[in-house]
């Protein structure tokens, strides 16, 4: 890990702007779930966050996945650090004002949305521009812990914020992208990966790639599916408020199990396995073991099940970030990676946002542990579709074998 880390300054500057831009957005998300719900007490509001920001996400994937590919993937990180300030102050303003308006919340969390639709396939593919490919999957490995650290950090974070300091914890986050703003403005120039000119058969170029490369493309559909219908996090403010009765200290230790998993398991695969002997099986075993530690989660009835499960969750989760990532990345040409990182923008955005929709809307309906259960089973029977149909995937033995 130091090795990759000690290689180059620029490494060291991007994984900072990326931490500070992801520990603000889950200490965001968290903050204002916990205020929401207590300001509503409507479970379906919480999928309403969730569906406001895809739909950006969906909207604009075509216009984002060429502007990366032609635009320097700096520019676009300064550009949306500093879109991302001022959409904090907007939220700060909406949340500490005398009358409370819940839309233009969830306008404000539409344009973060839109911030992210171009920010997300801008980090996924400025790593490539930034190490050297023989470090690739060490980054790779370094970046998601650091990804995983803010969102372990952010929760936690947010759950003491909103215990001590309530609707000034959004001022905070105000003066907090500040520094995400320095951290990418500080980042070398990065070229322009792509000059072609527009054109339909150019914008769409990422699915004609993956129409061709199956196991990259499984790899993005079953993040896609796996998340998607088994997600619990929209579930946590009920399970907090009204299940396991822990309040905000509980639904900060909660929100950050997951990712305590995920950084713990980053830190050993960055050191120990930068790739592995039978990358597919791996794979596979990983989305079952996510799959079970949600029906574990479903049933859990006390704070320290839940956690455990959530532990579990993120732990999972990580086995299968980094070993996609690898094989996305060995696998896509640079000049094709930002119309690809597009595609996977949409597959991720939808599967954390549609999954808050899909969790939030069934809580509504049928109670926050029915709503669990169907994620486990959900996510279980994606799986077991997943290696049956995705064989060429199942059976690669190394991330950087061609697709």
């Amino acid at each position: 890990m130091a090795e990759v880390l000690s290689q180059s300054n620029d490494f060291l500057r991007f994984l900072v702007g990326r931490a500070l831009f992801s520990l603000i957005e889950s200490t965001l998300l968290v903050a204002v779930g916990w205020h929401l719900y207590q300001l509503t007490g409507d479970p379906f509001d919480l999928a309403l966050v969730g569906l406001f920001q895809v739909t950006p996400v969906l909207a604009l994937f075509l216009v984002t996945g060429w502007v990366v590919d032609h635009v320097s993937r700096k520019k676009i990180l300064v550009a949306g650090a500093l879109c991302q300030c001022v959409i904090l102050f907007g939220i700060a303003l909406v949340m500490n004002a005398d009358e409370f308006s819940k839309w233009h919340l969830l306008l404000l969390l539409s344009a973060s949305g839109a911030v992210k639709a171009f920010m997300s396939p801008a980090i996924q593919a400025a790593l490539v521009n930034i190490v050297s490919s023989e470090k690739l999957n060490q980054a790779i490995a370094i970046s998601s812990t650091v990804w995983n650290l803010a969102t372990t950090v952010g929760p936690f974070i947010a759950g003491l914020l909103v215990a001590s300091m309530a609707f000034d914890t959004y001022w905070l986050l105000v003066g907090a992208s500040l520094f995400t703003l320095l951290s990418f403005t500080l980042l070398p120039a990065i070229k322009a990966s792509n000059q072609v000119a527009r054109s339909w058969a150019v914008v769409l170029g990422g699915f004609h790639f993956l129409k061709h490369n199956p196991s990259v493309f499984g790899c993005l559909l079953l993040d896609l599916l796996m998340v998607m219908l088994g997600s619990v996090v929209a579930l946590l403010p009920v399970y907090a408020a009204d299940i396991l009765n822990v309040g905000a200290e509980g639904l900060g230790l909660m929100r950050a199990m997951p990712a305590v998993g995920a950084v713990l398991t980053g830190i050993y695969l960055s050191k120990y396995k930068q790739d592995f002997d039978n990358t597919g099986q791996t794979l596979f075993i990983a989305l079952f073991i996510f799959a079970l530690s949600i029906l574990f989660f479903a049933l859990a009835d006390s704070l320290w099940l839940a956690s455990v499960a959530l532990f579990i969750y993120g732990a999972s989760d990580m086995f299968s970030v980094v070993i996609r990532g690898a094989v996305v990345q060995h696998n896509t040409p640079d000049e094709l990676r930002g119309r690809v990182s597009a595609v996977n923008s949409i597959f991720i955005a939808s599967s954390n946002q549609l999954g808050d929709f899909r969790a939030g809307s069934a809580a509504a309906a049928f109670g926050a542990v029915n709503a669990a259960l169907y994620g486990g089973v959900s996510a279980l029977l994606v799986a077991a579709a997943g290696a049956w149909y995705f064989k060429d995937l199942r059976r690669l033995k190394s991330s950087k074998a061609k697709a």
